[in-house]
């Protein structure tokens, strides 16, 4: 449990150090059930992502990321927001946080109301063809491992593999508000995979302060960590955050 002090602390920066920008990683999907990639008992502990995740291995045998990955997409619509992700709508909602980065790709933030979204990684809501760039949305995808398209060719998630490239638009929003915020908010997340670990690290080269909410301390250096899980801790933090604003001068 986090203490009063602490969550007091890290509301009277948010309000007195604006804009807030969050960065959000898997450990806050995990509570709404989506299955983690790195933890322990993860999907790349069963399934070498060289072999079933890369761009390289999809282009030649898509039906192997395809038999991993099928069912989980067709089922998308039954994962919900936790009070994780309605609480940082909520912040934005009420024009405390500016912006959100993620390197999730399963969309929970959008379906928890947050508007101001980059998607590091892409998204599983989208489905193109390699063939043809037709577009479709997930779950009403065509059958088959792998599913194609009306035109024959191949159907992939609009998500960034293994030896592709992340979005250059999303990156560049990404590095802009890290840059330009002056409190960066990190959840969930272990600060490992690049290049979304570096943007602690450039917040606060450029003066902000960084607060985490995880379960352990990352390598994001945070100057407040609250510990908790996030359908916990930002509820709190938020409600404290708000309240706090209510005190402040006008």
């Amino acid at each position: 449990m986090v203490a009063e002090s602490t969550l007091g602390e890290a509301a009277a920066a948010i309000v007195a150090r604006p804009p807030l920008v969050a960065l959000t990683g898997a450990g806050i999907s995990a509570e709404s059930g989506i299955p983690t990639f790195r933890s322990p008992g993860g999907l790349w502990e069963k399934f070498d992502p060289a072999v079933y995740a890369s761009i390289e291995a999809f282009r030649r045998d898509p039906a192997k990321y395809w038999s991993i990955r099928g069912e989980f997409i067709r089922n998308l619509d039954a994962y919900r927001p936790n009070p994780g992700h309605l609480a940082l709508a909520e912040l934005e909602a009420a024009g405390l946080l500016r912006h959100l980065i993620t390197q999730n790709i399963d969309g929970l933030h959008q379906k928890a109301g947050s508007r101001s979204v980059t998607e590091l990684h892409g998204n599983l809501r989208e489905i193109f063809c390699l063939a043809c760039r037709r577009r479709y949305l997930a779950p009403r995808i065509p059958p088959g491992t792998p599913p194609r398209c009306d035109c024959g060719g191949v159907l992939k998630p609009n998500t960034v593999l293994f030896g592709e490239a992340l979005p250059p638009a999303a990156l560049e929003r990404a590095l802009r508000e890290a840059a330009g915020c002056g409190c960066l908010l990190v959840v969930g997340t272990s600060a490992l995979v690049q290049p979304a670990a570096s943007l602690p690290s450039i917040a606060r080269e450029h003066g902000a302060w960084v607060i985490e909410v995880n379960l352990e301390r990352s390598a994001a250096a945070a100057e407040l960590f609250l510990e908790g899980p996030a359908g916990v801790v930002l509820p709190q933090l938020a409600a404290r955050v708000l309240a706090e604003r209510e005190k402040a001068p006008r």
